[in-house]
């Protein structure tokens, strides 16, 4: 799919508004559907143990992870070859039907339909992740941490109050005659719908397109087969294209292991939190619990992300990946002691939230500069494929380590898993410059 490059391209001084406008209506859309996704989170475990027991329930929430890693390849497909408008609309749009087929399983207690919705309930998730490196596209250099984390905090406005919202769509729905724990996800639905309408109609001229027209004008004249960047965008739209992109740039890949093994640490444990707190809580009480306490844990990750970009952009990509680190071991470490202390465990979680929110900002920032602008999408579609997998995996394995080991187990297995990235973290590597490599590819 070509990307078309005719239009008229803006000069550097006009994308400043552009840019101004985009990162305004990606806060807004990101607060709608950070609400979306964060309901279905918060109920997510505790209606897959309802419906097919607590084993079941980690594989449950990771059917979600994956749903967005795998969604991640066709949006940024669509990405590639339209722009990042179609490309968003159709995840939240996807997220949306998922949300519906998870209240029709809990109607039917039917356990495959269950996970084909919370499959399909990732493209929220999708949309969400990939709204950050569409901050990006025409961000200024110095300020590619700050645009970014300006998306990622836009999910705290909604995503903290969430939780708390399960339990009034929960009250509220039940008058309409769906069963328990499945009124959060209609209540989701309709939030991913809202997004996507207004994506739909506002997200012009679209950043990414706008960025390749840019560097098409201030590239050298070339024909398109000698690698022109509608060539490069249509070499770069697979998967194996991306991947043979971020081998050969080492800071690529730091990128990319920093942002998997932030989220497979904090989706380990943050996953069976919930579950840890059913052990001593009543069932009267423990939704209103896990609200207040995921509410800590989202604030953690989204509340400081500006702090954590204007950190980025300081101190360098390097240093906050490993700050980031530091605090989700110091996260494992006080939510492992913390017994059956609800206080000690919300700690934890807010730590676990910053240590996220440090390789999820500085790493995604690292990835997007370190590859050139035609092949991008592609290779930020394999970050987000890989960071699902990652996480599916650590959520799939947290409910049988749960059940088995017990939770201060699961911490202490999620703190070893740190252990690649910070020795990959460590390993001194070069950023290239690919801006440069912009202009060269026309």
């Amino acid at each position: 799919m070509a990307t078309d490059l005719t239009a008229p391209a803006p000069s550097r001084i006009d994308v400043a508004p552009i840019q101004r406008r985009t990162v305004r209506l990606l806060f807004v859309t990101q607060i709608i559907g950070g609400v979306g996704v964060t309901i279905g989170v918060t109920v997510g475990a505790l209606l897959a143990a309802r419906i097919a027991g607590t084993a079941v329930a980690g594989l449950a929430q990771s059917a979600g992870v994956v749903g967005g890693a795998l969604l991640a390849v066709p949006v940024t497909r669509i990405m590639t070859g339209y722009g990042r408008r179609p490309g968003l609309v159709t995840a939240y749009l996807v997220g949306a039907a998922g949300g519906v087929l998870v209240v029709l399983a809990a109607m039917t207690r039917q356990v495959p339909l269950l996970f084909l919705g919370m499959l399909l309930f990732g493209g929220g998730t999708a949309a969400n992740l990939q709204a950050r490196y569409t901050a990006v596209d025409l961000a200024e250099p110095a300020r590619r941490g700050r645009q970014l984390s300006v998306v990622v905090w836009a999910t705290t406005v909604g995503a903290v109050a969430a939780p708390n919202f399960a339990a009034l769509a929960d009250r509220t729905t039940r008058g309409w005659g769906l069963p328990p724990l499945a009124g959060p996800f209609a209540f989701s639905a309709v939030a991913f719908t809202l997004a996507a309408g207004v994506l739909l109609v506002l997200l012009r001229p679209d950043p990414l397109l706008t960025a390749r027209r840019l560097a098409a004008a201030e590239a050298p004249e070339a024909p398109e087969a000698a690698g022109g960047p509608a060539a490069t965008a249509r070499r770069g739209a697979g998967m194996r294209a991306a991947w043979r992109v971020v081998r050969a740039r080492p800071a690529a890949r730091l990128g990319i292991a920093a942002v998997a093994v932030g989220h497979l640490v904090m989706v380990a444990v943050m996953s069976m939190t919930p579950v840890r707190l059913g052990e001593y809580h009543s069932d009267a009480a423990v939704l209103g619990v896990v609200g207040v306490v995921l509410s800590l844990h989202i604030a953690g990750m989204y509340a400081l992300s500006p702090v954590v970009g204007w950190l980025t952009d300081r101190l360098g990509r390097r240093p906050v990946i490993l700050g980031g680190l530091a605090v989700l071991l110091a996260a494992c470490a006080v939510a492992g002691v913390s017994g059956h202390h609800t206080a000690g465990l919300s700690v934890g979680l807010v730590l676990l939230g910053l240590g996220w929110s440090g390789t999820m900002v500085a790493g995604s920032t690292l990835l997007s500069e370190s590859v050139p602008t035609a092949v991008r999408p592609s290779v930020q579609g394999l970050s987000d494929l890989t960071m699902g997998l990652a996480g599916a995996a650590a959520g799939a394995l947290s409910g049988f380590v749960m059940q088995v080991a017990g939770y201060p187990t699961l911490t202490l297995l999620a703190a070893i898993a740190t252990v690649p990235l910070l020795t990959l973290a460590l390993r001194p590597a070069s950023v290239p410059a690919p801006d440069e490599e912009d202009r060269q590819c026309g």
